[in-house]
């Protein structure tokens, strides 16, 4: 068999089974790129999930294929990366796609919505459901084609200088919420507020704002805003498996090789993994540090869960009546957010419910 037929036919799988990955990679030219994050590199697991991405991606192609990345504010300002990589000023961009619900709501289906998918499920719609078809469908109007980046997990619900103790305590909270959740908490009494990672703490600190919400337990130690807010308040219902997304130009995605998107699709893949695996291993510690330091854990009111969850799906009823590209993806992600519920309601909430209640 000669070898370009053998190469055609065996797939990028079997030749690096074959061994003749070093001819292949050495037969690409070498690229060099530039990714844009809308973090600052502080918080080291989500934004390491570029740098993690990049390193792999070196790794796999020999060195050949390089992408530099820069930290926000460093090439163009944290919600600033979608314009960049549509109008081609960057070949790339890891963000969370809910930061950009303003342009589209449909955005936000690429993250997380209230009350929407947990990780496992996100990852399944993706991958498996019909996720990336419907999402890459939508972004082609913006230029770029989107690839799975990270999640960080459930989230927690934020610090508040006050416990929330019902539904009323909300009214004219002044709050930063990423993404889709505000929509919601406006809805239910609050006042949302979009503020990038790097600037929380000095608005919670200047009393700017009353309440602020980020990752969990690792990311907001670092940030520190349990120092002027000490009551910590669980589940953050607005982000049950925010996926991040490495967006890609599609122009810079569609001038490479077959070998090298596949490098690109794995690298991300890895990042992916990677990042929620961090944050799962290192959240318990730092939760138990925050709680020896004095921060108070406190668990969302029913009340206030039961009118957050009746306002979401209202407003996701009003937006498949006035946004087609809405209706179709939400629609989908619906049915399949019923059926992962129902399967999960047998293995993982049955399981974890009587694990976690075990004395280990």
């Amino acid at each position: 068999m000669e070898r370009r037929s053998f190469v055609q036919g065996a797939g990028i799988a079997g030749v690096l089974a074959a061994g003749m990955a070093p001819a292949l990679v050495h037969a690409q030219a070498n690229i060099r790129w530039r990714l844009a994050s809308s973090f600052p590199k502080s918080l080291d697991t989500i934004w390491g999930a570029a740098e993690v991405f990049a390193k792999k991606l070196s790794d796999i192609t020999g060195g050949k294929f390089q992408i530099s990345t820069h930290a926000a504010g460093e090439l163009m300002p944290a919600f600033g990366v979608v314009d960049g990589v549509q109008n081609g000023t960057i070949e790339m961009a890891h963000t969370a796609p809910y930061y950009f619900f303003g342009k589209d709501p449909v955005f936000a289906l690429g993250c997380a919505i209230p009350f929407g998918l947990n990780s496992r499920q996100m990852t399944a719609w993706m991958y498996e459901g019909n996720g990336m078809k419907l999402m890459r469908e939508f972004y082609r109007q913006y230029n770029f084609i989107n690839l799975p980046g990270g999640n960080t997990g459930a989230q927690m619900g934020g610090f508040f200088r006050k416990e929330i103790k019902s539904l009323a305590d909300l009214k004219g909270l002044k709050m930063r919420i990423g993404g889709f959740g505000g929509k919601v908490l406006e809805r239910i009494g609050g006042v949302p507020q979009n503020i990038p990672g790097g600037e929380i703490y000095q608005a919670l600190e200047k009393g700017t704002i009353d309440a602020a919400e980020w990752v969990g337990p690792y990311d907001d130690e670092k940030l520190g805003l349990g120092k002027v807010a000490p009551n910590y308040a669980y589940p953050g219902w607005w982000e049950g498996g925010p996926e991040l997304d490495f967006f890609i130009n599609d122009k810079a995605w569609n001038s490479l090789s077959s070998e090298y998107k596949a490098a690109v699709e794995a690298s991300a893949s890895h990042a992916h993994v990677d990042m929620q695996a961090k944050y799962d291993a290192r959240n318990p510690a730092a939760l138990k540090r925050m709680v020896a330091s004095g921060i108070k854990l406190f668990r969302f009111p029913k009340e206030m869960m039961d009118a957050a969850f009746k306002e979401a799906m209202a407003l996701y009823s009003e937006l498949s009546t006035s946004n087609p590209n809405w209706k179709k993806i939400y629609e989908d992600f619906a049915t399949f957010r019923r059926d992962e519920n129902l399967w999960f309601r047998f293995t993982e909430a049955g399981f974890d419910d009587f694990m976690q209640a075990q004395r280990l």
